[in-house]
């Protein structure tokens, strides 16, 4: 059996400055050292296993998927903000609600969405400041939100219960990276009421949710949104979901499907403004769209290299930047023994950009998955994660940044940027000083 090559704690303790402030860096210099899968040792016998091999991330997520959890940073401390939701639930309960909630992601499904969508896009890019150095990232933060909120409530949500979610939302992810990041200072979170205030945070938000949810059963009327869906969704027992459930799963949308959204979007509009090329390519194909609003699906599909330049901007700049699992057995992947309970972190950054796998790896190249090139990364392309907790909101979420994008391009002309992109890597890689001129078309 093969040995995983060991970063010392002293290593660690020696770069845990630079790693807090980003620890992508530190991880990449590793990989090229040690190889693709190392051992960070943490101290008083803890360690992480850092990998960037993608067959290592197959066996896990698909091929031996029963034998591996995600770790309690989602099923735990997540899980405390948002309830068990997909997201966070493991085993039975997890596979009971994808079974009920996976047919309204269905592409039939969102077609009933499209048209709220794009009214979520228009209102929101609307508020673009032109001719001036402006922070994009704002606007898509906000598109992303109301999106997500248009999908589930329609127009049901008045704007102080969705300025009350969104901050309440932002919030709590905020206090969640400083637990996660700073675990020495737990003590004091929560000795300070930090952490119960945000969890009465939280209970403020399912309150407006349960308001929401009442109002919608007492209406008796239909807007096939997801919250209709959600409440027709019936257990193989004829069962409905319950309240809580059903509150739970909202929260979770809420949060997996709106800053992962965003972060794509800006680093999109950045990618786009620093490859002019690109941006006339978009504008080229939407010239021949229809307008009406029963064309939004057929847009969609005749969109190909749009729908590439978002594919290449999550390989550059995946949202999602690493997977997490724990086996629960022992296991075996090419010759190294893996301990039972090993922690182990895949990295979607560094495997998106591994030399081994991707010509020109650095370089913004939307065409390598155009036609057939795009079945050629399948082995190691997981913007969406993979096997079958692959994220269910994936064909939602390119419907909405396709059409995001096309909307930016159509409406504004972005100036070139030559300036560094720069990043912040939290739970999700974010972007940062997203700061771009646009100019009304």
């Amino acid at each position: 059996m093969q040995q995983i090559p060991e970063v010392s704690v002293f290593r660690f303790l020696s770069n845990s400055l630079r790693i807090l402030k980003n620890p992508l860096p530190f991880h990449h210099a590793k990989f090229e050292m040690l190889g693709d899968t190392f051992r960070l040792k943490l101290g008083f016998g803890n360690s992480v296993v850092f990998s960037r091999d993608p067959g290592f991330l197959q066996h896990v997520l698909q091929k031996n998927q029963k034998n591996y959890t995600k770790s309690p940073i989602q099923t735990k401390d997540l899980a405390k903000y948002v309830g068990k939701g997909l997201l966070t639930s493991e085993g039975e309960l997890w596979q009971q609600q994808r079974k009920l909630i996976q047919p309204a992601f269905h592409k039939k499904q969102l077609v009933n969405l499209l048209s709220s969508i794009q009214s979520a896009i228009d209102s929101e890019l609307s508020k673009i400041k032109i001719n001036q150095p402006f922070d994009v990232f704002p606007v898509f933060n906000d598109l992303a939100f109301q999106t997500v909120v248009q999908a589930l409530f329609s127009n049901a949500a008045n704007q102080a219960q969705i300025n009350k979610l969104q901050n309440i939302t932002e919030e709590v992810q905020k206090m969640l990276v400083k637990e996660l990041r700073q675990p020495y200072l737990n003590w004091w979170f929560r000795g300070s009421g930090k952490i119960k205030r945000h969890l009465q945070y939280i209970q403020e938000a399912r309150d407006i949710l349960r308001e929401l949810v009442s109002d919608r059963k007492k209406s008796n009327i239909r807007h096939d949104d997801l919250l209709d869906m959600l409440l027709d969704a019936r257990y193989e027992d004829g069962e409905e979901m319950d309240e809580e459930q059903l509150i739970d799963e909202i929260l979770i949308l809420f949060t997996a499907g709106h800053e992962t959204t965003s972060n794509a979007l800006t680093f999109a509009a950045l990618l786009i403004a620093s490859n002019p090329e690109s941006q006339q390519q978009i504008l080229n194909e939407i010239n021949d769209f229809k307008n009406d609003e029963q064309s939004l699906m057929e847009n969609l599909k005749s969109s190909p290299y749009t729908t590439s330049v978002i594919e290449e901007t999550m390989r550059l700049y995946p949202p999602a930047y690493f997977i997490d699992r724990i086996n629960i057995e022992e296991d075996v992947y090419s010759d190294t023994q893996i301990p039972k309970g090993s922690n182990l972190l895949f990295s979607l950054y560094e495997i998106h950009r591994h030399k081994n796998f991707w010509d020109d790896p650095l370089k913004f190249k939307p065409s390598r998955f155009l036609n057939k090139q795009k079945k050629t990364y399948s082995s190691h392309y997981f913007p969406f994660g993979a096997g079958p907790r692959m994220c269910i909101g994936n064909n939602f979420a390119m419907y909405e940044m396709v059409m995001t994008v096309q909307s930016l391009v159509k409406n504004y002309k972005i100036d070139t940027k030559e300036t560094p992109i720069e990043i912040l890597p939290l739970i999700t890689l974010k972007p940062k000083n997203a700061i771009l001129v646009f100019q009304k078309r």
